[in-house]
């Protein structure tokens, strides 16, 4: 901790009280449980108020607040807002100590402390509950740190109510709560949680060095080092043998007479249902603002790629790259094709961070042209003006769905999660150090996956009321389905689940029972907490908005819940010499400039700090080699946005008012601007950014394919995956006509995917493993008597597929070539007869 010699102090001279934030808890099978604790110190010779701004999970459910000081701890009660403010304040000006937690945001907090007292501490504790999940057979835990910088659009109004950098404005009329200062911020992190999940786990962290410890409970982890800085998400990754299973399909929670509350979860496997869908339609929104500088537009770029491929030929796409402006790709949406393909690589490749985060112009401008398909938003921004986005997709939209990429250390998760949720779409977070590749192609993949839409639920046997959500989301492939609700009455019956994909209909039966007696108390919370998140997203007008919130807040009250119509108050009565006199000098707490943000520059934040804080270090990347050939000139935006012209502000002005330099729209047929030099590759990050034509066609790639015919590694598999054509297929190897060598190259492709374990069924890359099976058995009937590279591409194809339908197709073509034929129900053979062949 810090003394007083060594005191941190703000810009005015005055010390700041947070001498730390302490993280504690427990993820169990079903969700998480976890205590936030900050730790004051008043080093002055005064009573001071401190006000410090901060996040938490947009998810997570606030169950408890509480203040200890001198040996007494005191816990909170949740009243409805302005009464909480009003009893803190009494109790501040009558010289008790006193805390508030207000919530400014679904994410954002704000804890004031009054009357800390000189050389005394004082501990807040925050405790929340948060459901965990699987995916792609891995549970991800992640706790933002730092309430960051974000862009504020519109033009000053009304009065000041907090102490925020930014003042409101007519588009975000809540700015001065929600922008803290930033600066030199020496309070540290640390961690001590328990992975309880009754099995055996890895856990890894892609963003701090972790200590792990295993105990009979579970596995207990730590940060290498504590006290580290708070300026990035702390990120957990969890992996472990059978963690694709659901933990528990259906938890309850029931005592006495009271109501049940029940959580329901299902994995749907719709692949059964897998059919030839209507041809796709999306739009790329990617974000070159400028606090996409360093290593965020990379990411973004190398994500871009990925998702590209793996559009079908035929399919529609366009890209619109944004900051203060935005500009297009082409003005309409163009057909996916290997022309297309490359073009779009190298328009991407061309862009530069610069420019503040003009998101709603954007948004609507690719709602608007694709009101059916699907918008893949990518940006690491935050933003100010998130309902006036939000709202703005829903008037644009008929059936289109929003799906996110949040790149680097801080970003609107809100924005992103309401997108998601309210257009059936999803939403992924990549963080420094996170390969994105995974992450990209698993939510890519979602959004063409099959699905299940118009989702009606009923209940046979039992009865269930009050669900939550309400309007039952769509069932997405592999994706988790989850239905709160409560119930009167005990029983057993069946859940049933109805809606259509496409034009076939689809039913899930799921046996239930509703016991007498459960003791699992969160559940009661996550439910009421998941029914307040559907009231407020209802767009209720007059009265009816005015009987919701009444709603809201009886439900919360009930609960103790903190929403942005209630809050948590706690006040530590004093008498004596304890009790102050006069109101406290107010310290608001700066935060740290977010890892990674190149635009702040060098600062204090980013210098050496004391042994009890690790410097945050800056993890820019230059954007192009000496010698580079300078971006193109900005051009005239190719929309008009009319909120280019509003003012906005970050930090004081931070972003300027000029155009980002964009490159030009590329009309049909124009030659596409030159690709800026490849990045080096850094740990555990892919920034590559060179045209995938040059890639699939230079010498280096023709030696690479070469070493993989000669029985060698070759490239990785995303390497390889990053130079699939737009047909599926690979670029053609060895000699012959071009249907041949097209066989023999994506056959090659194919096998080294095979030999790093990468095939049809493969949890994230499968999809294309998919898409390139379907076009060599388009190509196989053209090769003529190029027998041996038939045999080749068959016999692999079969390797890498799992279908019935598919293998059965399989054997169909190969049925003339019996040196394949002969061998497909014997893969230990069909392996050796294909490895020879590609030695050949």
């Amino acid at each position: 901790m810090h003394d007083e010699k060594s005191g941190l102090y703000t810009r005015g001279g005055a010390q700041v009280p947070l001498q730390g934030v302490e993280v504690s808890g427990e993820l169990l099978g079903g969700h998480a449980r976890v205590r936030v604790s900050q730790r004051y110190r008043n080093t002055e010779r005064v009573p001071v108020e401190a006000v410090y701004v901060f996040p938490l999970p947009s998810e997570a459910t606030l169950t408890a607040f509480s203040l200890t000081c001198a040996g007494r701890r005191v816990q909170a009660v949740i009243q409805e807002r302005d009464k909480a403010f009003q009893t803190y304040d009494d109790a501040v000006t009558a010289g008790h100590g006193a805390a508030l937690l207000d919530q400014e945001r679904p994410n954002v907090f704000t804890a004031q402390v009054g009357n800390l007292l000189p050389d005394e501490e004082t501990l807040v504790e925050v405790e929340f509950l948060q459901a965990i999940q699987v995916e792609e057979g891995c549970v991800r835990w992640a706790l933002p740190t730092l309430v960051a910088p974000r862009y504020i659009p519109g033009t000053p109004s009304g009065d000041r109510t907090a102490h925020g950098h930014a003042g409101p404005t007519d588009r975000v009329p809540d700015a001065d709560r929600i922008t803290p200062p930033v600066g030199d911020a020496r309070y540290g992190l640390t961690l001590d949680l328990l992975i309880a999940l009754g099995r055996e786990v890895v856990v890894e962290s892609p963003s701090h060095a972790i200590a792990l410890s295993r105990e009979p409970g579970g596995l207990r982890v730590r940060l290498a080092r504590p006290h580290v800085a708070l300026d990035r998400d702390l990120v957990l990754s969890i992996r472990g043998a059978d963690l694709d299973v659901p933990f528990t399909p259906l938890v309850t929670h029931r005592r006495g007479e009271e109501p049940g509350t029940f959580a329901l979860t299902v994995v749907p496997d719709l692949l059964g249902m897998a059919h030839a869908g209507k041809r796709q339609e999306v739009v790329f929104v990617v974000d070159v603002s400028g606090s996409m500088d360093g290593e965020s537009l990379p990411q973004a770029q190398g994500a871009l790629r990925l998702c590209l491929r793996h559009l079908r030929e035929g399919d529609r796409f366009n890209v619109i790259a944004f900051s203060t402006t935005f500009t297009l790709f082409s003005p309409e949406p163009v057909v996916f094709t290997q022309q297309t393909l490359e073009r779009a690589d190298r328009w991407v490749a061309a862009l530069r961070a610069n420019g503040g985060t003009e998101l709603l112009e954007p948004l609507r401008a690719a709602t608007r042209a694709m009101p059916d398909g699907v918008v893949v938003l990518l940006t690491d921004g935050q933003v100010g003006n998130e309902s006036e986005i939000l709202q703005a997709v829903l008037a644009e939209r008929r059936t289109a769905r929003m799906y996110s990429f949040g790149i680097g250390t801080n970003v609107s998760d809100v924005l992103l999660k309401d997108l998601a949720r309210q257009t059936g779409g999803a939403v992924e977070f990549i963080h420094p150090g996170e390969r994105i590749d995974d992450k990209v192609v698993a939510q890519f993949s979602r959004a063409l996956a099959p699905r299940v839409t118009d989702v009606e639920v009923r209940f046979e046997g039992v009865e269930a009321q009050e669900l939550a959500p309400a309007e039952p989301p769509s069932l997405v492939d592999g994706t988790p389905w989850s239905l709160m609700g409560r119930y009167a009455t005990p029983g057993t019956g069946r859940v049933v689940l109805k809606g259509r994909s496409g034009a076939e209909t689809f039913s899930l039966t799921i046996p239930v029972t509703f016991p007498a007696a459960s003791d699992r108390p969160a559940v009661e919370k996550l439910w009421a907490a998941e029914r307040i998140r559907s009231w407020q997203g209802a767009a209720l007008v007059g009265r009816r908005a005015e009987s919701l919130q009444t709603r809201i807040v009886q439900l919360a009250l009930a609960h103790g819940l903190v929403t942005p119509h209630t809050s948590f108050v706690v006040v530590e009565e004093r008498t004596g010499e304890r009790r102050a006199s006069g109101q406290p000098q107010t310290r608001v707490i700066p935060v740290n400039a977010p890892a990674g943000w190149a635009m702040f520059g060098a600062s204090a934040a980013e210098k050496e700090m004391a042994d009890t804080a690790v410097a945050p270090k800056r993890r820019g990347v230059p954007m192009a080699s000496a010698g580079a050939p300078p971006p193109p000139p900005a051009p005239a935006p190719a929309a008009a946005p009319a909120s280019a012209k509003a003012k906005g502000s970050l930090l004081g002005g931070m972003f300027k008012k000029s155009a980002a330099p964009l490159p030009p729209p590329a009309p049909p047929g124009a030659a596409a601007p030159a690709p800026a030099p490849a990045l080096e590759q850094t740990k555990n990050v892919r920034s590559r950014r060179e045209s995938s034509v040059d890639r699939v066609k230079d010498e280096a790639f023709e030696a690479e394919m070469a070493e993989v015919a000669e029985g060698g590694m070759g490239a990785s598999g995303v390497d390889l995956l990053g130079q699939q054509l737009a047909s599926g297929l690979w670029a053609g190897q060895g000699a012959g006509p071009e249907p041949v060598r097209q066989a023999r190259g994506t056959a090659l492709a194919l096998l080294e995917l095979l030999r790093q374990g990468i095939t049809s069924t493969h949890a994230l890359h499968g999809a294309q493993v998919k898409k390139a099976v379907e076009a060599l058995l388009a190509l196989v009937p053209t090769l003529g008597g190029a027998s041996e590279v038939a045999e080749l591409a068959l016999g692999v194809a079969w390797l890498v597929s799992s279908g019935p339908r598919t293998r059965g197709r399989i054997t169909q073509a190969a049925q003339p070539l019996a040196g394949v034929s002969s061998r497909l129900e014997n893969e230990d053979a069909l392996r050796q007869h294909v490895e020879g062949l590609a030695t050949r």
